[in-house]
């Protein structure tokens, strides 16, 4: 760290403040990274972030955007399941961060939720406060009740299906930011897609299932050939061929990286992170992906009642998410796609003996995809200065 900033780089303060408000959850999907991968730290911490703690990340959000000049915030309420904590307490949450910060610097609240609890009366309150609602959803009642079910068994999808038909509803649209789809290979690409439009979300997130090079996901053997690729890439062409008839992030984060713009994402190109997460304790933590890797990868050793979070910019794990070109291995940087691709996903270079220095375990299907999509761009341009 004492070398990167002789030599004159700086680190990028947070932006984005993920607060998990709530440990617990409700449903029982079995590819979740809290629960059930790598890191069980979930069992440990209280259920909810308290009052004091709450207060406490507040005035450190507060110190930080102070320090560093910022207009403005993101505050993200997460879990977990958020909802579990109760509107009235998002509530109070929310006009606690905001006290914090005072008239000069405006907090952007959102809220990620599975839906089962949203409900008119949250919706109300997330309206007075302007709070904007995301919703994982997975594609159909089948594709979603594949991974996405109750803790008894139960299938979720009439309960979310039922909360985004009224968050779509007049008084609510506005809050509305979009569907989280995490990719299964046994759902049918298309089908996913189409299902997810009838919700006519203003954007959606396709989220590659979590792993790293020592625990694959499902489907990415070693020897396999381009099986997320290719069910991107199968998304990526109606969408194409639909004008962008919604914001597809993956997809418009790779066309504008392939026309020489930047990334707003970390799943691919190589801006700076500017996300930090502060768990039910109060502790201060690295991405919440990083559960994937090990116990205990995420965490930085600090809390919010102790240190600012000017020490947790200089931890090594939140440093090398902000490297960008200079955290990519000899393998990545000699690839033709290395400042679109980035890599990928940080958690997913991880593998035992060289750390984070490689390529995502997803690099052949990043390759295709990226590829797919250069080439859909190329004949297009082509055709319109002929």
């Amino acid at each position: 760290m004492t070398k990167l900033l002789d030599n004159g780089w700086r680190p990028y303060p947070f932006r984005q403040f993920l607060l998990k408000v709530h440990s617990r959850c409700n449903l029982a999907c079995d590819y979740c990274y809290v629960y059930n991968l790598a890191d069980q730290s979930w069992r440990s911490r209280p259920k909810i972030m308290a009052p004091e703690l709450v207060t406490a990340a507040a005035e450190r959000i507060a110190e930080h955007a102070t320090a560093h000049r910022l207009h403005s915030v993101r505050l993200i309420l997460h879990g977990g399941e958020p909802l579990l904590a109760g509107h009235p307490y998002l509530r109070k949450i929310v006009d606690t961060v905001r006290a914090a910060a005072g008239p000069h610097i405006r907090v952007d609240a959102a809220v990620q939720t599975n839906a089962v609890l949203l409900n008119e009366d949250t919706l109300r309150s997330f309206r007075d406060l302007d709070v904007s609602v995301g919703v994982s959803l997975d594609g159909s009642r089948r594709a979603n009740d594949r991974n996405r079910r109750f803790t008894d068994g139960r299938s979720s999808y009439d309960s979310v299906a039922t909360a985004l038909d009224l968050l779509r509803t007049p008084p609510f649209r506005h809050l509305y930011s979009g569907l989280l789809c995490t990719v299964d290979l046994a759902n049918d690409p298309l089908e996913t897609y189409k299902s997810l439009l009838r919700f006519d979300p203003p954007a959606i997130d396709f989220l590659i299932p979590h792993g790293t090079w020592e625990s694959p996901p499902p489907g990415r053997f070693p020897d396999s050939e381009t099986p997320y690729g290719d069910w991107l890439v199968a998304v990526f062409d109606r969408w194409y061929a639909d004008s962008g008839r919604t914001v597809v992030r993956l997809f418009q984060e790779i066309v504008n990286l392939l026309m020489g713009g930047a990334s707003a994402s970390e799943a691919v190109g190589l801006t700076p992170s500017s996300l930090v997460v502060v768990e039910t304790d109060g502790t201060i933590e690295q991405t919440d992906s990083l559960k994937v890797v090990r116990q205990g990868a995420p965490t930085t050793g600090l809390n919010v009642v102790d240190h600012p979070f000017d020490t947790a910019l200089r931890h090594p794990g939140m440093v090398a998410r902000q490297l960008g070109w200079d955290a990519l291995s000899d393998t990545c940087r000699a690839c033709r796609f290395a400042r679109v691709c980035g890599a990928g996903l940080y958690p997913h270079r991880y593998r035992p003996g060289t750390g984070f220095l490689n390529p995502s375990v997803y690099c052949p299907d990043l390759y295709h995809l990226i590829g797919h999509i250069r080439s859909r761009l190329v004949g297009d341009l082509r055709r319109a200065t002929r």
